[in-house]
């Protein structure tokens, strides 16, 4: 099968979206699969206006305008991607759509537009632009014309079914991760003497919420016995750094928090290793990509309520999932204290995958595919 990913943001910038897709194209491929990419990221070089690359074996099409702060958008690209998917013999296109994704929305047009069956996945909770897609109708009208909608988990498909209107079908479509990569060595056992480690690791942009990271950890820390040691480091970067430094210097955190800055996957991956609790506190959190690596690493994991980190993550099994920003300061002062419930969870974590691996997620790819086939 020949497949079109479509995203605004793709390698070489660094997120939630772009990682994923670049993997997907990357299993997809290994399941033989012919895959190419449609993208407004310009490269590493600052390829753009539709030049052709092999990145990691997947061919890009960089549809990139120069325009300020390398913005992922290009008004000017549908004729050419229309020209290039109508010429490309391409059996079906998967467009993935974020929070404003003006890329995507042209590029679910223009593949509906040449008669590509189409697939189209939320990686994102419309909550905040429910009135603009209600307004524009965009969902609405691409369902019609033949598009199979999915998300990323359960709480975004039920937030896409509010836009869409009716009770239209849509498919719980998970980013996939590779277990192998990510699972422990052997369940974590905190040495004795040596403080807990809280890790967290997000992008510092305000919806992620990383100053509610340092929040919830000081009132932990307020809870937590004076005797009793931990420490947080709070991976990533963004414009909210400057926010976060000012308050761990208000609130006289440098000894015990740290933050060192974005790392790579393989980094991130010791650290999760070395580290005993992870902690989220996002509130719009349409899946959690970092979440769900730090549950395969065999971290309990503390988040809230409502998002879809409820999808990997049974409260009381592999973490804890309390609804307020309170309460997961008290279950995360809980886990630093109770050594042998934390350890019970960790290892629990770390002996049961969860169900997003990437084989299961390819099937459920596949089968979107061949649904989107079917639709008139």
């Amino acid at each position: 099968m020949k497949v079109a990913l479509l995203s605004d943001c793709y390698l070489p910038r660094l997120g939630g979206i772009e990682v994923q897709v670049h993997d997907l194209a990357t299993q997809l491929r290994a399941r033989g699969h012919d895959v190419d990419v449609f993208t407004a990221t310009p490269g590493t070089h600052g390829e753009r206006h539709g030049f052709v690359e092999v990145v990691d074996g997947t061919t890009v099409h960089r549809m990139a305008l120069r325009l300020p702060w390398e913005l992922p958008v290009n008004p000017l690209a549908p004729p050419e991607v229309r020209r290039r998917l109508r010429e490309g013999g391409f059996d079906v296109a998967h467009v993935h759509m974020g929070v404003v994704s003006p890329f995507a929305t042209d590029m679910a047009d223009a593949a509906l537009a040449v008669g590509v069956p189409t697939a189209i996945t939320w990686h994102c909770l419309v909550e905040r632009s429910r009135p603009l897609f209600r307004f524009t109708g965009h969902a609405r009208r691409w369902h019609r014309r033949g598009a199979v909608l999915s998300a990323v988990s359960r709480v975004t498909a039920e937030s896409v079914r509010g836009i869409v209107g009716g009770d239209p079908q849509v498919a719980v479509l998970p980013n996939g991760i590779d277990v192998s990569r990510w699972e422990p060595p052997h369940p974590r056992v905190t040495p004795p003497g040596e403080p807990v480690r809280v890790v967290a690791a997000m992008r510092f942009a305000a919806r992620k919420r990383p100053v509610a990271v340092l929040e919830v950890a000081r009132k932990a820390r307020e809870i937590v016995p004076a005797d009793v040691a931990f420490t947080l480091d709070l991976m990533g970067e963004g414009p909210e750094r400057r926010r976060l430094e000012r308050y761990a210097a208000a609130h006289d955190m440098a000894s015990w928090v740290r933050l060192p800055g974005r790392v790579s996957r393989d980094e991130l991956r010791r650290r999760y290793w070395e580290s005993d609790l992870y902690l989220t506190p996002a509130r719009l959190e349409a899946f959690g990509i970092a979440a769900l690596e730090a549950r395969t690493a065999g971290l309990p994991v503390l988040a809230r309520t409502g998002t879809g980190v409820a999808d990997f993550v049974e409260d009381g099994v592999h973490g804890v999932l309390a609804p307020d920003d309170d309460a997961l300061a008290e279950a995360l002062a809980h886990l630093v204290v109770d050594t042998r419930l934390r350890a019970t969870i960790a290892r629990h974590s770390a002996t049961t995958p969860p169900p997003q691996s990437w084989s299961a997620v390819l099937d459920l790819v596949e089968a979107e595919y061949q649904r989107a086939g079917a639709r008139p």
